[in-house]
């Protein structure tokens, strides 16, 4: 079963060699699709055919009628894409004038935009591709080069990067906003001339979940602006399924309400042949020989607040506790210990911006043998100390340890991580997500098991649509939305069985 795209796709990408055979991830059709995101070179894309070698069959299957949907879109985009007739329209328009004053074309875009580190980006990516479905939009990705390398392109015979030469960047501080635009229509003043492009402004930062973003009043207007440019740092996706007018189609993609970014995900997001490369030297050197694989991804966003021992104190008591790891005989040194021809192994990827995990995790199972004389390897890819967003490098150790922890049999995670997040998704994983520490006190329990595989949004809608300004629990509304285990006040989406 293949998700990814349908038909030859020509596309364009790094690397070279081509594959057949079932792919990884769900859905149908053979999938060939286009290669490297940065559009250099020729030559297929390696991991859309050989990622079912690496990663186990989803049991999340997609409905017919998702991938009816995606492949509607994907021949939205062949017609609308880069340099097609409808795009040579588009960016003809000035997008500071209303449109009324422009030649018309059938095709609307949404363009997305770059916010904080991969994780939030990729989030958003997933969140804006559904939306854009959903709204009849073609979506085109504004990527730097600390982006272009990572991904192959999704659809097939059209990029879905928006071309350098967009002209329109220039006049970004005199495009309406959507909030602006939304204040001038309360007034319910339908003279008013819409404008062509608008920003649609979704970040945290910016009062987002007060913008009736989640109403069909506001999907109403928006419906009618050709051009939305996004920016956002949330997994807006909840917001989605709010929105009366797309409840029934979502449901019909959707019946397991917590698969959303995993089948949007795995559709999106095929690494490049250098990212490729990377993982499956990694897998085949670490992973291959392993029982078991077990992801630690580790996200410290204040160090002041518990010491590096505490958390690897942590880990290791959630692991033991849900039986991950082995505990540890620390009367019997690890050289003593006998080894047998049946003996287990277990490999730890640890990902983290810090060394001092993996190192003392290593030296751990190094020095002692464990109770069940299982063998633990410990490998930590990198350590960046922080977080470069805009580092090309940086970007791509970060996709390929989100990948290689997407393959893992079972993962733990840190709190509001959304680069845990991408990973537990792709995966189609629950993880055990570790408690806030302080100081040198490990929390009882260590660890909390997910209800879900989908990312938290962080952030949602404070309001109800009346426009009355009152405070709702939206998780009260929809019984397939809860609050999130690691921020309470976010929102996620969890499959509830009837």
């Amino acid at each position: 079963m293949e998700l990814s795209g349908s038909g030859s796709g020509s596309g364009s990408g790094s690397g070279s060699g081509s594959g057949s055979g079932s792919g990884s991830g769900s859905g149908s059709g053979s999938g060939s699709g286009s290669g490297s995101g940065s559009g250099s070179g020729s030559g297929s894309c390696l991991s859309r055919y050989e990622s079912y070698l690496y990663r186990k069959p989803s049991p999340h299957k997609p409905t017919p009628y998702l991938i009816s949907k995606l492949r509607n879109y994907e021949h939205l985009h062949t017609i609308c894409g880069p340099h097609t007739h409808s795009y040579n329209i588009f960016i003809t328009k000035d997008p500071t004038f209303t449109q009324n004053h422009h030649a018309t074309t059938n095709c609307k875009y949404l363009l997305w935009t770059p916010s904080n580190g991969l994780g939030n980006r990729m989030l958003t990516l997933a969140a804006a591709f559904l939306y854009a479905i959903l709204t009849h939009r073609v979506l085109l990705v504004k990527f730097g080069n600390d982006m272009l390398p990572l991904f192959c392109q999704p659809f097939p015979h059209s990029s879905w990067l928006l071309p350098t030469d967009f002209p329109y960047w220039k006049y970004l501080k005199r495009i309406q906003t959507y909030e602006n635009f939304l204040i001038k229509h309360r007034g319910n003043n339908s003279k008013e001339i819409l404008p062509s492009f608008l920003v649609l402004n979704l970040q945290h930062t910016h009062d987002a979940h007060n913008n009736f973003f989640h109403c069909d009043h506001s999907q109403e207007l928006l419906h009618k602006v050709p051009v939305l440019i996004l920016s956002s740092d949330q997994y807006f996706v909840p917001s989605l399924f709010m929105i009366p007018s797309f409840r029934q189609v979502l449901s019909k993609m959707f019946p397991e309400k917590d698969t959303v970014f995993h089948h949007m995900g795995r559709y999106l997001f095929h690494p490049s042949n250098e990212a490729w490369e990377v993982i499956t030297k990694f897998h085949q050197a670490h992973f291959a020989e392993a029982n078991e694989r077990i992801g630690v991804q580790i996200r410290v966003f204040n160090t002041h607040k518990a010491p590096h021992q505490t958390i690897i104190n942590e880990i290791i008591a959630c692991t033991v506790k849900h039986k991950l790891l082995p505990e540890l005989d620390l009367q019997k040194p690890a050289e003593a210990a006998s080894v047998s021809k049946n003996q287990t192994s277990k490999a730890v990827l640890v990902a983290s911006l810090f060394s001092e995990y993996g190192e003392k995790l290593r030296a751990l199972y190094l020095r002692n043998t464990s109770v069940t004389n299982e063998v633990v390897r410990v490998y930590q890819p990198s350590h960046e100390e922080r977080q470069k967003s805009s580092n090309g490098m940086h970007n791509m150790k970060a996709w390929t340890e989100i990948y290689l922890l997407s393959l893992c049999d079972s993962l733990i995670t840190s709190r509001k991580s959304t680069f845990g997040y991408v990973a537990q998704s792709l995966g189609g994983l629950k993880p055990l997500i570790l408690q806030r520490a302080f100081g040198e006190t490990i929390p009882n329990p260590p660890c909390q098991r997910a209800r879900s595989m989908e990312p938290c949004f962080h952030y949602p809608p404070k309001y109800d649509c009346s426009r009355s300004n009152t405070p709702v629990d939206f998780t009260s509304l929809f019984h397939h939305m809860m609050h999130c285990e690691d921020v309470s006040s976010g929102l996620r989406m969890v499959n509830v069985k009837h």
